[in-house]
């Protein structure tokens, strides 16, 4: 800001704005445009293979149906389908793991069996090969149906 000195009789200063940092301002800003427009005209080309469409063939279902393992309100165990006795269960489950590449059963559980028994039953699945003990949260309504395939 500058001021006038000498005019007016020395009472009264007026007050004068100093444009030099204005016009450097101004400037400068005029200089990145003229540099930066010819960067925004660049074109790029990008070239992408080309996408061949094939018909998806459906997926063939898995001819082993996986393994569901269940305890009734009564306590009793069975295996798709199959009863078997908690000591007949693990020796049971490795001949049936033997035979198969996923060693995943699925576990169901009524809702009146103790926890205690349904901890003693998964142990015995665990003694007899099976990695992973995935629980059901869908009731099924077929009682021999089998839950579709983890994946």
């Amino acid at each position: 800001m500058g001021m006038q000195v000498g005019r007016g009789g020395g009472k009264h200063v007026a007050p004068l704005m100093n444009v030099t940092p204005l016009v450097d301002i101004v400037l400068v800003l005029l200089i990145i445009f003229i540099v930066i427009t010819p960067q925004l005209t660049r074109k790029f080309w990008v070239h992408t293979p080309k996408q061949e469409k094939k018909d998806v063939e459906e997926q063939q279902q898995d001819p082993t149906p996986p393994l569901v393992l269940r305890i009734a309100a009564d306590r009793s165990v069975s295996v798709n389908s199959t009863a078997l006795t908690l000591a007949e269960l693990a020796p049971r489950l490795r001949r049936m793991f033997a035979a198969r590449d996923d060693h995943i059963i699925f576990f169901d559980a009524a809702d009146g069996v103790e926890y205690g028994f349904a901890v003693q039953v998964m142990d015995q699945a665990r003694a007899g090969g099976a990695v992973t003990i995935a629980p059901l949260i869908k009731k099924l309504n077929d009682p021999a149906a089998a839950p579709p395939p983890a994946g």
